[in-house]
């Protein structure tokens, strides 16, 4: 304890006070380094005739000006590295030549006791004994860091490459709460070898090195390996007691836009469990160079990420419509300064807003005049729109039909629907009402000339249809806001239990960047009407998905097999509304596109005097909270969509 509290005193003393410490213990060690110099060059213990004292008070009376002006004493011992000591050695290869030149000027006024060779043994020495001074000075320094951490965890690489020796390096000299205890790779011509003074492994060790070791953590460090040798990987990890941390993707890397250092959880395309759909370049800036376009929901998260990569496109403007105000500041500040970095001269237009209101709608399509539209602006969480009904059906209905009106009227070029697999055969409020949204641009399309009479607001109306409608189709969304992954993490941060509806259900699965790209492509493609799905692979059970979370987190699953585990998952029974499986296509066999994994489906829709009717009284219906006639006229609307309405009704008005 009193070593403790020294030290403590030590660390709290002033920048000025320790300065001078510094300069103090280098007048010391100059000192030190001229009695060992005579010592050596005399061969005999030194004690200084009278002559030579002029050494002893030229010494440090050179080398400290010298190290003030090479900024040695504002070097903060901590993070001292190669840089610091370059710095050292410059500094006293000046003083060095400084230091002959005196004793020369002394050997010209007749101090002959002074040897010449001095000049070089005594800097010589000087080196040595600063640079020693300096790595006990950072060894200490260290020492007193890591007794106010915790024991450092005891992790091993996964890649014994670049990017592995790199962040090997980042963790040995940083501050980084981690021991390295060794490299695994899968090349034979490594193992056996050591980098950073630690052995390389091959894979098949790594069950024993985990138990003989007590790994911790394992930290897979193979950005440039394809995602399904990764996943090859992340399945042999998966049953050892070890929690997998990544490096950021060689893209990242490569881009600037993360360090080696930035050791994070397992991406989100690590859980996924496929390759992820590869873009096609030429369909992306396909209508978007030089366009104005609009995003409307563009402070979610489909809306972020389609005006992210939007932006790189180079668009002439983008406008951003969003009801949130606080989503549509975040967006807007990211996006500008994204156009900075890229050195981008696009326009960027916030608008608040919401779709429910078509005169805001027509007055912004008149202002800005976009000729291009994707329209993410949807309330999609499925519990919430069933028991919000009404909102559901206004949004995401009344706003996509308001939306396609304007735009209409406004002569956009294309629009694009963002739409999801659980308007196929629905069972809930959200997926009826994106159905019926469907509905309205698969009718829209068929249209040259669209009369609006039938609709309640629109007077005696008709219009020219000019724009291609679309619209796009996929499942779960990695990532985003309220999805599964997400909510799987926060719930082991907080000691579990993962909560998992069914056992059985599963989902199709994509990432926040795969739905954006997937979304342009598509609408590239469109010829009108279309109906574009993405060949997703097989659907995830969600089950296996927590169960891969707890894994990989280097914790183990708590039931009644291995009461002694770290995490339940507890089944909480399917939510009103929820299916067990979804699909995607309504009908059979789609059509291929240019792109090898998006297929276009074929499927029967309503004509525009049959749609424009019912769509009338629904959103009326909506407008009053008329819940029964509501869920009525989507169960007339959206053939194969079931409901017990108990829910849905209950919450209504």
């Amino acid at each position: 304890m009193p070593a403790a509290r020294a030290s403590s005193a030590v660390l709290g003393w002033p920048r000025a006070v320790k300065r001078a410490v510094v300069v103090a213990t280098d007048v010391l060690l100059s000192l030190a380094a001229t009695w060992l110099a005579f010592t050596l060059r005399l061969d005999t213990l030194h004690w200084p005739e009278q002559d030579q004292w002029a050494v002893y008070t030229v010494a440090p009376l050179l080398s400290v000006p010298v190290f003030v002006r090479f900024g040695l004493y504002r070097a903060i011992f901590r993070y001292t590295g190669v840089a610091t000591l370059l710095a050292t050695a410059k500094a006293i290869a000046l003083y060095a030549l400084m230091l002959l030149a005196a004793l020369a000027v002394m050997q010209n006024a007749g101090l002959s006791v002074v040897p010449r060779s001095l000049g070089i043994l005594q800097p010589l020495i000087f080196l040595l004994l600063v640079l020693a001074s300096r790595t006990l000075a950072r060894a200490w320094l260290d020492g007193q860091a890591r007794r106010g951490l915790r024991a450092p965890r005891r992790l091993m690489v996964y890649g014994a490459g670049q990017a592995g020796a790199e962040a090997a390096a980042a963790l040995l000299n940083g501050q980084q709460p981690y021991r390295l205890l060794g490299f695994i790779d899968d090349d034979a011509a490594k193992v056996g070898r050591s980098i950073h003074g630690v052995r390389v492994f091959a894979p098949r060790e790594l069950p024993t090195l985990v138990a003989r070791l007590h790994v911790q953590d394992i930290l897979l460090a193979i950005p440039s390996a394809a995602r399904e040798r990764r996943n090859q990987i992340l399945n042999s990890l998966q049953p050892l007691p070890v929690h997998v941390r990544t490096l950021p993707s060689l893209a990242d890397l490569a881009s600037g836009r993360v360090s080696v250092q930035d050791i994070h959880e397992l991406d989100i395309e690590d859980l996924l469990g496929r390759e992820p759909v590869p873009p096609r370049p030429e369909l992306l800036a396909r209508n978007l160079a030089g366009r104005t376009v609009l995003i409307t929901g563009a402070g979610g998260s489909i809306g972020g990420e389609l005006c992210r990569q939007i932006l790189r496109e180079r668009p002439a403007r983008l406008v951003l419509l969003d009801h949130s105000e606080f989503a549509l500041y975040s967006i807007h500040e990211e996006l500008q300064g994204l156009a900075a970095r890229l050195g981008s001269s696009v326009e960027l237009v916030p608008v608040l807003g919401s779709v429910v209101h078509y005169a805001r709608l027509a007055a912004l399509f008149q202002r800005w005049q976009p000729t291009t539209v994707y329209h993410a602006a949807a309330y999609k969480h499925v519990p919430l729109v069933e028991v919000n009904a009404a909102e559901g059906v206004m949004n995401n209905v009344l706003g996509t039909l308001n939306l396609a009106r304007a735009a209409i009227a406004g002569g956009a070029e294309h629009f694009v629907l963002i739409s999801t697999d659980k308007a196929v055969r629905p069972t809930n409020v959200m997926g009826a009402s994106k159905r019926v949204a469907e509905l309205i641009l698969q009718a829209l399309a068929a249209e040259t000339q669209v009369d609006f009479e039938a609709l309640a607001d629109a007077g005696a109306e008709t219009r020219t249809n000019h724009t291609r409608f679309s619209m796009v189709r996929f499942g779960n969304v990695l990532g985003s806001s309220g999805s599964v992954v997400p909510l799987f993490r926060r719930q082991l941060a907080a000691g579990g239990p993962l909560t998992v509806t069914h056992a059985e259900v599963t989902r199709y699965f994509m990432t926040i960047a795969e739905a954006a790209q997937l979304v342009l492509q598509a609408g590239a493609m469109a010829q009108g009407g279309d109906v574009f799905v993405l060949d997703m692979g097989q659907p995830v059970k969600i089950l296996d998905l927590a169960m891969r979370m707890i894994d990989l987190s280097g914790l183990r699953v708590r039931d009644a097999g291995h009461p002694e585990g770290d995490i339940a998952v507890t089944v909480t029974g399917l939510r009103p509304g929820e299916k067990l499986y979804e699909e995607l296509l309504i009908g059979n066999d789609p059509e291929p596109t240019e792109h090898p994994r998006i297929l276009r489906a074929q499927e029967e829709h309503l004509t525009w005097a049959a749609l424009a009717p019912p769509l009338r009284e629904l959103t009326t219906a909506a407008r009053h909270g008329e819940s029964g006639r509501m869920l009525n006229l989507l169960q007339q609307l959206v053939p194969g969509f079931k409901t017990d309405g108990v829910l849905c009704a209950s919450a209504m008005p």
